[in-house]
């Protein structure tokens, strides 16, 4: 969020950083995973196998990538075929909470796996939203600054809708994407997620650790805006609640 919002009740349920590199070619993730996992293990003991069946089933599968999970598997660092991701389930803190931890796991990837150049830098935040159902129905317009309009709000209500936006950020040619959708109720609740996904699609040198840091904040404050303009001040209170 922006440095005046601070919610008590953040609704986000899962934040995920992609460093989407080229890798030399040939990279074999099997031979990664001990001198990774030695790497990794104080924090992330958990090690799992991304495998893709081979077109030949007497060749079995291949190794495309490895997963490190936290203890609690609310963390995790992977190493895919396309570059490096973490990833954080809620409860999720702040970005700079884990801006350190990014930090070491990238370089530990950059050593081990050594990218040739970094093609893109993404940030992506998914919510989950609970609105209140009053007399059967929510007033979508009361929680959200940009919402689905039914054609006759009198005679119709919403059972489902599925909203998607794609813009590009004229200041720093920053793309997001938003996805808008309605879930099936929850006792008295109705469950919106609204998910945001932020792109920084500019050619980086993986060596640069100050540029890449400062491509995920701006990511960030993008993100942060979207989300801001998306609610309503009523619908942000929902997440000031003790």
């Amino acid at each position: 969020m922006s440095e005046g919002l601070h919610l008590t009740h953040a609704p986000i349920v899962e934040a995920v950083l992609d460093i989407n590199c080229d890798l030399p070619p040939g990279m074999d993730f099997s031979a990664l995973q001990e001198p990774a996992k030695q790497a990794l293990s104080s924090a992330y003991p958990k090690v799992l196998q991304i495998t893709q069946r081979r077109l030949r089933p007497t060749i079995g599968e291949r190794v495309t990538g490895l997963q490190f999970l936290s203890d609690t598997e609310k963390q995790v660092i992977q190493f895919r075929g396309e570059g490096y991701s973490f990833n954080r389930l809620a409860p999720y803190g702040r970005l700079d909470d884990y801006l350190a931890e990014i930090e070491w796991s990238w370089n530990i990837f950059r050593e081990l796996a050594r990218p040739v150049q970094i093609r893109a830098i993404g940030l992506r935040f998914i919510n989950r939203i609970l609105l209140p159902i009053v007399d059967g129905r929510v007033k979508l317009n009361e929680y959200l600054r940009v919402s689905p309009q039914l054609p006759d709000e009198e005679t119709l209500v919403f059972t489902g809708f599925l909203n998607q936006h794609s813009a590009v950020e004229i200041a720093t040619e920053n793309r997001v994407n938003i996805t808008m959708a309605m879930q099936p109720q929850e006792n008295d609740k109705m469950p919106i997620i609204l998910d945001i996904e932020t792109l920084d699609p500019r050619i980086r040198v993986p060596e640069q650790w100050q540029d890449v840091r400062e491509a995920i904040l701006s990511l960030r404050r993008l993100k942060n805006r979207v989300f801001e303009r998306t609610l309503t001040e009523t619908c942000l209170n929902l997440f000031r609640q003790p």
